[in-house]
């Protein structure tokens, strides 16, 4: 996560938490602009990563300089093991963490696409085993519909 933008020639910002590398797909809020990074620098040295705590200037594809403003928050668009978003059913808000990506499926015909990938993307269904840091009561969708489905959300 990347706080403190400025308009300069390549944007600027500081690491707050992850690892920000050329390739990474990042979605800056709170705009939800999605791009990709195209090359990191500090003080004009090229890098293959940055660090928490490290201040750098960065590219990204087919982003005006303009388009990112002062306060904007770039975070990493994928999603993966160890991601922590809150589940929602009924009434109930509980934290959960994505403890494994079991399986990533076709949409429409409920085939395996890949066992175990590394990462998830907008659009994506998956098989996710998640774990509640609470108790929480669910029940089948055909017995009581607000009990039997779900939303996991995160801050956008």
């Amino acid at each position: 996560m990347f706080t403190g933008l400025e308009e300069l020639e390549l944007s600027v910002g500081h690491v707050e938490t992850g690892i920000i590398k050329p390739g990474l797909v990042v979605t800056f809020g709170p705009t939800c602009l999605i791009t990709e990074v195209k090359s990191i620098e500090i003080h004009h040295d090229a890098l293959l990563e940055a660090l928490p705590g490290d201040n750098v200037g960065f590219n990204v594809k087919n982003v005006a300089v303009k388009n990112i403003q002062r306060s904007f928050v770039a975070s990493n668009s994928e999603i993966g093991k160890g991601y922590a978003p809150v589940l929602d059913c009924h009434t109930c808000h509980i934290a959960v963490n994505f403890s494994e990506i079991l399986t990533k499926i076709d949409k429409r015909s409920g085939k395996e696409l890949e066992k175990e990938p590394k990462f998830l993307k907008n659009g994506d269904a998956e098989f996710i085993k998640m774990i509640l840091t609470k108790p929480m009561v669910v029940e089948t969708f055909s017995q009581y519909p607000p009990l039997g489905c779900f939303a996991v959300r995160d801050m956008r």
